[in-house]
């Protein structure tokens, strides 16, 4: 029993190199960076030891000296992309503004790394160094914030929440601009362009089957023209004061 409460729950209760024998010839940083630059080129599946150890040129077997097993790897990889976010920027500012900035970061990691959305979606998130340090630095933007401590936890994880779905559908997006021959041409609904999108949608509340679609949309006039950024950045502002108001703890 014992030994099972003092065993390392993560690769990260190890120390990085042991008290005796020589010194490393990686960190973990190192090797975390190129499985990064690996995935990135390939997908997270084409990330295994073997791939690594080849582009680290190196054997696999050396590498479980510095990670016991893939799993541990996922991990490294996951908080070393939390360690691209800047967190130097000091709180006690504005909040709202100040919390909406690191969603953009957030957003924008998972837009230069698609495959980490999928990683944590299987596996869960380990929290690693960097990404406490985003967590108690979130935490330390919303310390002026109403709400209780747990609306606070539950508004971080809602600003992570909408920065993937935010990123896949940014990576989902077909770009526009003129189609390859036989290709859905420009506007069609099929081609994830919003404008199609939102033509297909006023065609089907015509119809006259669906009022309180047609009644919305007769409301609402024209879209504005698509923007992301803007588009994240107002659910964010509208969303984040409602969590941290006078509803429910």
């Amino acid at each position: 029993m014992a030994d099972r409460e003092t065993r390392p729950t993560t690769v990260w209760s190890r120390p990085e190199r042991g008290a005796r024998g020589p010194a490393p010839e990686r960190s973990r940083t190192q090797i975390a960076a190129a499985a990064l630059a690996l995935a990135d080129a390939e997908g997270l599946a084409a990330v295994s030891m073997r791939a690594l150890a080849q582009r680290l040129g190196t054997g696999p077997a050396s590498l479980y000296r510095y990670v016991g097993s893939r799993d541990e790897l996922l991990d490294l990889m996951a908080d070393a992309v939390a360690g691209e976010l800047d967190l130097s920027g000091a709180t006690g500012g504005d909040w709202l503004d100040d919390l909406v900035g690191l969603a953009v970061q957030s957003r924008d990691a998972h837009v230069r790394h698609p495959w980490l959305a999928d990683l944590n979606d299987r596996r869960g998130e380990v929290l690693g160094p960097h990404a406490i340090d985003y967590l108690d630095h979130a935490l330390g933007i919303l310390a002026p914030a109403p709400g209780t401590a747990g609306q606070k936890l539950e508004a971080i994880g809602l600003l992570g929440g909408l920065a993937v779905l935010f990123a896949r559908r940014e990576s989902a997006a077909t770009p526009t601009g003129a189609p390859a021959t036989g290709a859905p041409a420009a506007g069609d609904p099929s081609t994830g362009d919003p404008a199609g999108r939102a033509a297909h949608l006023a065609a089907v509340a015509a119809e006259g089957r669906h009022p309180h679609l047609l009644a919305a949309l007769t409301a609402a006039g024209a879209p504005p023209p698509a923007d992301r950024d803007a588009l994240f950045v107002r659910l964010l502002r509208r969303l984040l004061p409602a969590m941290l108001g006078q509803g429910e703890p």
